[in-house]
């Protein structure tokens, strides 16, 4: 009745209408996801696989089931799944009739059994992994229908990893080989009940901008979030597009939702690196700030409606489903980052603009911050005065009073973040209307920040002489060689001066962010100033395609539909237009500099098909937020694995 003609009779035609069926879904709208969320390139098409039919619905000697070589939610090594009698294997995963455990179809059919079970062990050893299995009883003969590596959650992969390991069926590298590093997420943050989960419907789906699941009652202000959640209140904040302003009221939140914005707007970067669940640029939703409610779905949400947000997803659930926390905890996490550390080659760093960002970072593992926004230290109210008074000085004079009382808040920020790094690595973005072009401007902002970076180096070096600090200060968004170099005299200058009146031997790096086009292009003239390049691939990316990452969804979707894109530019580098500017860049910058250190801190230094990129053109680190580090360090060793460096 869905294609208006009544169902054929001849066999043939019947043979061929289900292949056609098969190749049809393809290009259905569930395909179409599916495929952007696993990386597959719709290019690839698909295939039909003919074969005669085994029944198990002939009588009470007949079967089918579903099963797996070891237990898909925790690792374990036993054999679990799922059998009815008299059955087809629709019957068993439609969930239209209650199943036995597959350890009753001993009882039923004991033969059977004893060669299933030998079956499955033969499986496991040739593929050297756990095995998803369906199979059919026919009159007592066992019919194996089909297997393959099975799905897991994150917790049954790196135990599987670990056992398969200590079993001898994978060596090290294959073992990190076989895990998806963006599973480790459902580690690292809550999820939902997955019973409970599976009873909701989603009443929307939009960006999945920072991972986790979050459930909560509806807020639409800032300001309400710090009342409900100071309280006590689980909370989610809905926004038509989140601000600086509202970063105190994004900390209280479990989790964020907003109409506009993509993956690297304002919500999605602070959510991620604040470790909250994020789903942005819902733009199906009808928002009335004015009166604290919003249509989406044909129904109309208050303040204090409940709401259930999936950040893997990007799924929005209108009730309350309940979460379970992060489990990261034990050995098996541990020995899976143990090992990417042994076999990886790229360092990781993290982006952090707050001490506890850069502890929670060290804490998964960090070696260093690859991007502190200078920027996002303003954010507390008694800090946006002095910041506002320093934008609106009409003179010289003025602005130096106001960049006076912001300069030691500057320096106990930057006192903290070496004290959280223990010595490693720190590099600091300066301030900027559009990168450098605000210490162009106004050299006396650029000093401020200098002398800020270096006197608390100086100070954290003499509390911990152990600690070799070398302060890395990056000049962001050049263009032209001379910006860089006209900065970078005032810089010098600063810390040069600075250094000498505490009578310190302190060594520190200048260098910058490469997120113009023009600064790619013209690498090797840039690299005869900067001692380090960092990628901004964020910028890069909206500049090279020459559309806005704040408004880039509205036609997103439309490009997807139509095949024009496959994923997202700024979720998933662009390799071959964005990705060749890095390469040569990378290639120009080392051919006039050749101990030139090289690095991505856009929001792609956490995406595994991004860093396996990075590796194989040879940049030096990659930097990402907190939360995804360990993502990160699994990454560049599969990368490391894949293509060893000489």
């Amino acid at each position: 009745s869905k294609i208006g003609q009544e169902f054929p009779s001849d066999p043939k035609e019947q043979l061929m209408g289900a292949v056609k069926a098969v190749f049809r879904s393809w290009d259905n709208p569930r395909a179409n996801f599916y495929r952007m969320q696993n990386e597959i390139p719709y290019s690839w098409g698909t295939a039909v696989n003919v074969q005669a039919m085994a029944f198990g619905n002939m009588g009470d000697d007949c079967g089918t089931g579903v099963a797996f070589t070891r237990d898909p939610a925790t690792g374990e090594k036993k054999l679990m799944g799922e059998f009815l009698t008299n059955a087809q294997g629709e019957d068993v995963v439609a969930g239209v009739r209650t199943p036995m455990p597959i350890a009753q179809m001993a009882e039923k059919f004991p033969a059977a059994f004893e060669e299933f079970q030998t079956v499955c062990q033969t499986l496991e050893n040739y593929y050297h992994d756990m095995q998803d299995m369906e199979f059919t009883v026919e009159h007592g003969k066992l019919f194996m229908l089909q297997t393959r590596n099975g799905k897991r959650t994150a917790a049954a992969a790196i135990k599987i990893a670990c056992d398969l390991i200590d079993e001898g069926m994978k060596t090290e590298e294959e073992a990190l080989l076989m895990l998806d590093p963006k599973q480790l997420d459902a580690l690292l943050h809550p999820q939902f009940d997955q019973k409970a989960l599976k009873a909701a419907t989603p009443v929307a789906s939009a960006l999945a901008a920072s991972p986790g699941a979050a459930c909560g009652k509806i807020v639409f202000t800032a300001e309400d979030a710090v009342e409900e959640g100071s309280k006590g209140e689980k909370i989610i904040l809905v926004r038509l597009e989140t601000s600086p302003e509202d970063i105190e009221g994004m900390h209280y939140a479990q989790g964020i939702l907003t109409v506009r914005g993509g993956m690297t707007s304002h919500a999605a970067v602070v959510a991620r690196g604040m470790g909250t669940c994020c789903v942005s640029g819902c733009g199906d939703i009808k928002m009335d700030e004015a009166n604290k409610k919003f249509e989406l779905g044909g129904r109309t949400y208050h303040e204090g409606d409940y709401l259930s947000l999936d950040g893997s997803t990007g799924n929005i659930y209108g009730e309350a489903i309940p979460t379970v926390p992060a489990s990261a905890e034990g050995g098996y996490f541990g020995r899976i980052m143990e090992l990417s550390d042994k076999y990886r080659q790229l360092e990781v760093r993290t982006n952090a603009d707050t001490p506890k960002d850069a502890q929670q970072a060290a804490a998964f593992g960090a070696q260093g911050i690859g991007l502190c926004r200078t920027e996002h230290m303003f954010f507390d109210p008694d800090r946006i005065a002095a910041i506002r008074e320093m934008i609106c000085s009409d003179t010289v004079e003025q602005r130096t009073a106001a960049l006076a009382k912001l300069e030691p808040m500057q320096q106990g920020d930057f006192e903290k973040l070496y004290e959280a790094m223990e010595g490693k690595h720190v590099n600091i973005r300066f301030l900027g209307h559009r990168g450098c072009r605000l210490a162009v401007t106004y050299p006396e902002i650029a000093a401020m920040q200098t002398e800020a970076v270096i006197k608390a180096a100086i100070n954290v070096n003499k509390a911990h002489p152990d600690w070799d600090i070398v302060p890395e200060i990056m000049i962001p968004l050049v263009g032209e060689v001379k910006e860089l170099k006209f900065v970078k005299k005032t810089v010098t200058d600063t810390a040069d001066r600075v250094i000498a009146e505490a009578g310190s031997n302190l060594k520190y790096k200048v260098g910058t962010m490469i997120e113009i086009p023009r600064a790619a292009l013209t690498a090797d003239k840039i690299a005869e100033e900067a001692e380090f390049f960092s990628f901004g691939t964020n910028d890069l990316t909206q500049m090279t395609f020459g559309f806005s990452r704040d408004d880039a969804g509205k036609f997103l979707n439309s490009y997807y539909e139509n095949k024009i894109y496959e994923n997202d530019p700024f979720a998933r580098l662009d390799q071959e237009g964005v990705g060749q500017l890095v390469k040569m860049a990378a290639e120009k910058g080392k051919s006039v500099r050749s101990d030139i250190v090289l690095g991505i801190c856009g929001e792609h230094g956490g995406d595994p098909t991004t860093i396996e990129f990075c590796h194989n053109v040879g940049l030096t680190y990659v930097s990402c937020s907190p939360f995804r580090v360990p993502i990160a360090r699994l990454a560049a060793a599969q990368a490391a694995i894949k293509n060893p460096r000489k």
